[in-house]
């Protein structure tokens, strides 16, 4: 662990592993072996768990999620191991910069947003609390796609993560499962006269684990990331090779592989749709078969799986593992269903994450029946039972029963996956306390007011390791002086930091900390932008994914706004601002795309004119990943949480920001109503409808053209847009999107326009005492100790897994 040790430990990997002599050896050379002599030293500890965990027979936490968004690993790595300075000077020795090794990862793409980077979040916590866990997912060829902007339009670049290999993942070729697809089923009765199913399928897909460690933060505690690859179960036909079909000898290959070839294929035409299920069943029957094995080579019978394995499913993307683990235990263990239903509900909880209907998954009836056949009989079965005691608990009720089925038939048939995973586990939970609410009282009130013990609330957290420690290193230090080492593990200890705040030294110092920050992130705009801004102005920051409900294009309005107020009256004196976006729009998302392209015409148009560009700049951050999100969430100053009331479930960029010192503008929606509460209302800009408002203006018939009527700036700006004064005259380009907003504005943006308007006037002159901006941002640090995904991680293993802390020993 010493320098000399990882400098000789890089050279032998230069040389052995690489085949590189040092001479000619590139930066990325440089990375991959310090990579692997990381890994090296991980592996000690990794293998221990194992053992230990296998030893003392545990309980294990297993998450399943479509998605891992793990960022960059080896700077986590180095620095969960207590080994950065170490690296530093091993490197130094051999002529390299650890920052300029560093920036040669390519980052994993494996997710899209917030719900894959709570997931990876939870596997650090995990692994930082000593629990027993395994993170499962699919290992997709090619992830999230490169943003590029051509003429400000987003263009959607192939994400090839694994090019030139990862040096962090071990393939276990050993460890392999076969999964079916398609075909039909047979009834049968065997010796013993049992009734038995047997699925005959059309296809049969390999999945081979590839694992990577996860090492926990000061702890010998090294947990695993298993993610499936699917391979053909026979890649070649050597008899169709030899009578000269040569595409015929690999199709088997090529239909294989395309399960896990990209993360989140289209699925508006039907051939993305099936993709999409092929993948979900496919890592989840991988990774219950996994368990199922684990359980037999430990000599556990089937009947105490659930003692064994907590199973959570991360949304409802994992939800056929409800019907799966159902097959697996009835078909192929020849347990009785009451048994099997008793075991599969006491293994399962159902993590939430959306309110929005469009949102909760649904897969068409004869698609389901067509490539999953056994699933579906087994979903029947389920549903007859389950309609049968909701039946017996409100009778004459079938309008309840017809809303409660898994079986939706309003339109076109179709399977239900949120209500299958709801009914298929012992608990299940929102992300945060109005999400948590509204889920009773909104999309699954039927089921909360059937098994109200069933539902609880477990606001998201953030690893404060990577999103503090890591990305903020000057911050780090000074909260290293003025509080001890602990506070990464202990992040309550934070509150400490508010008997600094009338310190005016400490406070020049928390200052001069935020505006190397600034100036960190104005070299990477301008490097990747060529736009210049000025460190002393207010950096003013939204970074997401693009949604209407995420509402960026409210953002626009206001700063259209402040624009027309210059123009019109250039002496006005305002607080000079740099309005700052990244995000990604889903490439099938028509409105989120154009919303992009508006963001990019105004900052052409704004950042060219004189008039103006001294005291406001837009710049667009393009490709937003987790290793640019290290240096965009330290330097905001303000952070946008500005999503329509009921519409987002938690959020954690807010929490990021807010553990980096920025204050927030946002309405009462998700976490940001928790964020409020904890910074105290003094240190939060709030505006906006509240969830009852936005509920009952809508119920009362909301007419948005009544607010452009009624406000003569909005219907000014407005027009700004429309006529093209941003589109060099092109008056179509924005029109979808003015007509959208003026005619249904489903998310009312112009119901908030003016309250938005009139906060940002307030942000503006609480800027202007820098003293007390200070204050408040070194507050929103002090109070976010309760947004630690260690706090989160620490409530599902208490409260609904019950996996306790095991200590590994080297």
């Amino acid at each position: 662990m010493q320098a000399a040790d990882l400098r000789q430990a890089v050279i032998d990997h230069l040389r052995y592993s690489l085949g590189h002599p040092a001479a000619i050896a590139s930066p990325h050379d440089y990375y991959r072996a310090l990579a692997l002599a990381v890994r090296d030293r991980m592996q000690h500890r990794w293998m221990n768990t194992i053992q230990t965990y296998v030893d003392l027979g545990r309980k294990i936490a297993c998450y399943l999620s479509a998605e891992f968004l793990m960022g960059p690993h080896l700077g986590n790595n180095l620095l969960n191991l207590g080994i950065e300075q170490a690296a530093r000077t091993a490197l130094a020795e051999l002529g390299q910069d650890l920052d300029a090794v560093l920036a040669c990862e390519e980052e994993p793409g494996l997710g899209n947003g917030g719900l894959g980077r709570l997931a990876a979040c939870y596997l650090d916590s995990l692994a930082t609390l000593q629990r027993p866990a395994v993170g499962y997912g699919i290992r997709y060829e090619f992830g999230i796609f490169d943003q590029e902007f051509h003429d400000g339009w987003q263009t959607e670049i192939t994400d090839k993560w694994l090019r030139q290999g990862n040096p962090w993942e071990i393939a276990k070729p050993e460890v392999a499962y076969y999964v079916n697809w398609g075909g039909h089923t047979e009834h049968y009765r065997d010796e013993e006269g049992r009734h038995c199913v047997r699925w005959v399928p059309y296809r049969v897909v390999k999945g081979i684990a590839y694992d990577t460690p996860i090492q926990g933060y000061g702890v010998n505690t090294c947990n695993t990331l298993r993610l499936w690859s699917a391979e053909a179960v026979e890649s070649f036909d050597f008899q169709a090779f030899n009578v000269g079909d040569y595409y015929q000898a690999v199709d088997e290959k090529l239909v294989s592989e395309t399960v896990t070839k990209v993360l989140y294929p289209n699925d508006e035409p039907e051939i993305g749709k099936r993709l999409r299920l092929g993948q979900q069943y496919f890592f989840v029957s991988c990774s219950l078969q996994d368990m199922l094995h684990i359980l037999d080579l430990a000599g556990v019978p089937v009947e105490h799986f659930a003692q064994r394995f907590a199973v959570q499913l991360n949304d409802t993307h994992p939800s056929i593992g409800v019907v799966e683990l159902m097959r697996l235990l009835v078909d192929e263990r020849r347990l009785d269903w009451e048994r099997a239903w008793a075991i599969t509900v006491e293994t399962f909880g159902y993590t939430n994450h959306t309110l929005l209907p469009e949102a909760l998954e649904t897969w068409p009836l004869p698609m389901f029946r067509e490539w999953l056949p056994r699933h579906l009989e087994i979903i029947y079965e389920i549903n007859r039972r389950f309609l049968d005691e909701v039946r017996a608990r409100f009778p004459g009720d079938e309008a309840r029963v017809r809303r409660m089925s898994l079986i939706g038939e309003d339109g076109e048939k179709c399977v239900r996956m949120a209500h299958l995973a709801t009914v298929g586990s012992h608990a299940v939970n929102g992300v945060a306390a109005l999400h948590s609410d509204l889920l009773k009282a909104s999309v699954l009130k039927d089921f909360y007011e059937l098994w109200p013990e069933r539902f609880s609330n477990k606001t998201n957290g953030v690893t404060p390791r990577r999103f503090l420690v890591l990305a903020n290193p000057a911050l780090r230090e000074l909260l290293n002086r003025t509080l001890g080492d602990r506070w990464p593990v202990e992040l309550g200890t934070l509150r400490k930091l508010e008997s600094y705040v009338d310190d005016a030294a400490f406070r020049q110092e928390w200052r001069a900390v935020k505006c190397a920050n600034k100036q960190r992130l104005g070299a990477y705009i301008r490097a990747h932008t060529g736009i210049e801004l000025d460190p002393d102005w207010l950096f003013d920051i939204q970074v997401k994914r693009i949604h209407e409900y995420k509402r960026q294009h409210l953002n626009m309005l206001h700063i259209v706004t402040l624009y027309r107020r210059l123009k019109e009256n250039p002496a006005l004196k305002i607080s000079p601002r740099a309005f700052i976006f990244g995000g990604k729009a889903a490439p099938g998302y028509f409105m989120a795309k154009r919303i992009i392209k508006l963001i990019n015409a105004v900052a052409e148009t704004v950042n060219a004119d004189s008039e103006v560009n001294t005291r406001m700049k837009v710049a667009f951050v393009p490709n937003f990943n987790v290793q640019n999100a290290h240096i965009i969430y330290p330097a905001a100053d303000l952070s946008e949480q500005i999503s329509t009331a009921g519409k987002e479930a938690s959020g954690t960029g807010n929490m990021k920001f807010m553990l980096n010192g920025a204050l927030t503008i946002g309405t009462l929606d998700g976490a940001n109503v928790e964020i409020r509460e904890e910074a105290g209302a003094d240190n939060f800009f709030l505006f906006g409808l509240t969830a009852e408002e936005v509920e009952r203006i809508k119920r009362e018939g909301y007419r948005p053209a009544g607010y452009v009527e009624g406000n003569a700036e909005l219907r000014a700006v407005l027009e700004l847009i429309g006529g093209g004064h941003f589109s060099r005259g092109d008056t179509e380009v924005f029109r979808p999107m003015v007509e959208n907003l003026t005619q249904s504005d489903p998310f009312l943006v112009l119901a908030d326009y003016a309250a938005y308007v009139a906060c940002q006037e307030q942000v503006s002159s609480a800027w202007q005492n820098e003293d007390q901006w200070t204050r408040m941002s070194i507050l929103n640090t002090a109070r976010g100790g309760k947004f630690s995904s260690d706090r989160a991680i620490g409530e599902y293993c208490e409260e609904i897994w019950n996996v306790q802390p095991v200590t590994v020993t080297l």
